[in-house]
């Protein structure tokens, strides 16, 4: 089938909306029409660069004998949801009319890193970003007859998209579509990051570094575990006021701001959790967020940084002396299967705001409108509806 999609073809060069050919679903797969998608900064790292290699990392792969890695063109979009309206053969697990969520990383229920109830570290991760499939290997999406890379093997920027059914969740019938693309990445991420890998506890001080799509949400999962003190910490005005509707007790606009208000609301002894989420995290970042975390303290960096920042200059003797703890967070460290019906439930409970995390709607031709807005910080989210 023939369907439209917003596709980027370099770094620096914007998105264009393209034709695209999809092959029909084999066993394992299914075709979505999407009707929501979210923008989300991760695919602006592609037109930024930041997780693109430089010329000289690919110099150094290809003499340490490694391939030359092949990104672009790319069919943006990780973050969404849609309708089944077509399964490939012996499809058991998903039925034509199913609402869908995605997820940006499959679950496969059997590596072993599913079995052991880390799914968000799922072994079919590994080929997010493969032009093939992540079922056999074999490519689906075309453009211009050749094949289609795919934003974590998704690609939500499209009327419709081929899918493994790992992907996807299903979620309960007249569910908002809306609020099951915002929980299929930015909320679960967020919230998951506050709950779960920080581990908030009830009292606990919370410093939340950046309080966009993401770290908004790990503002309301710190606001839910309890947390006594919540402070939000971002350079735009409209971001900072935000944080206060969804549970932040104070805000500044810096790190800088934030070492002296945490240390005399805390009488010096800093914050038990530091969520680290800003639109693209920088190594001076994570510097501050240390500085921040107290003793036996926990930092969780979530956001993602530019490929070519290696380092992180910060005390070790610190580190060791004061038993702090840093520790990478994925997908909130969460099962998609569990977490985004029970995201989904909290919010039909009135206690996780969602609707309020959507700003502006868009059409799939303003993406690039999308992308600006998102540059100006005056979205929590922007969203794509495509009827």
């Amino acid at each position: 089938m023939r369907t439209r999609g917003a596709v980027i073809c370099g770094v620096g060069k914007g998105w264009e909306v393209r034709e695209i050919d999809l092959d029909p679903p084999r066993a394992g797969e299914v075709v979505v029409k999407m009707a929501v998608a979210g923008i989300c900064h991760s695919d602006d790292h592609y037109d930024s660069g930041d997780t693109v290699p430089s010329p000289e990392m690919v110099r150094g792969m290809v003499a340490a004998g490694l391939p030359e890695p092949t990104i672009f063109p790319l069919l943006g979009g990780h973050e969404g949801a849609g309708v089944v309206t077509e399964v490939g053969p012996g499809m058991t697990e998903l039925a034509v009319g199913d609402q869908v969520a995605v997820s940006w990383m499959p679950a496969c229920a059997r590596c072993r890193w599913c079995v052991t109830g880390r799914s968000y570290l799922c072994d079919r991760g590994a080929n997010l970003f493969g032009p093939g499939m992540v079922t056999d290997g074999t490519p689906r999406r075309f453009l211009d007859g050749e094949p289609l890379r795919t934003m974590m093997q998704l690609g939500t920027f499209s009327e419709h998209i081929v899918v493994a059914s790992d992907s996807l969740v299903r979620i309960d019938p007249g569910q908002s579509l809306v609020a099951a693309s915002l929980v299929s990445c930015g909320v679960t991420t967020g919230w998951g990051a506050a709950v779960v890998q920080a581990g908030t506890q009830p009292g606990d001080t919370v410093v939340v570094i950046g309080v966009g799509g993401v770290g908004i949400n790990a503002v309301q999962g710190a606001r839910t575990a309890g947390a006594g003190r919540i402070i939000a910490v971002d350079p735009v005005a409209f971001k900072r006021e935000s944080a206060e509707r969804f549970g932040a007790t104070h805000t500044v606009a810096s790190i800088e701001e934030a070492i002296p208000l945490v240390r005399e609301l805390t009488r010096g002894a800093m914050a038990e959790r530091v969520i680290v989420t800003p639109s693209v995290l920088h190594a001076e970042i994570m510097t501050g967020a240390i500085a921040l975390t107290g003793k036996g303290g926990t930092c969780v960096p979530v956001a993602i940084a530019p490929l070519a920042d290696v380092s992180v200059p910060f005390s070790l003797t610190e580190l060791v002396g004061y038993c702090k703890e840093i520790k990478g967070s994925l997908y909130g460290n969460l099962n998609p299967r569990e977490s985004m019906p029970r995201l989904l439930s909290l919010y039909q409970e009135g206690k996780l705001l969602l609707d309020e995390l959507v700003t502006t709607t868009y059409r799939l031709d303003d993406i690039n409108q999308a992308f600006a807005d998102l540059h100006a910080g005056t979205n929590l989210r922007g969203v794509i509806a495509f009827s």
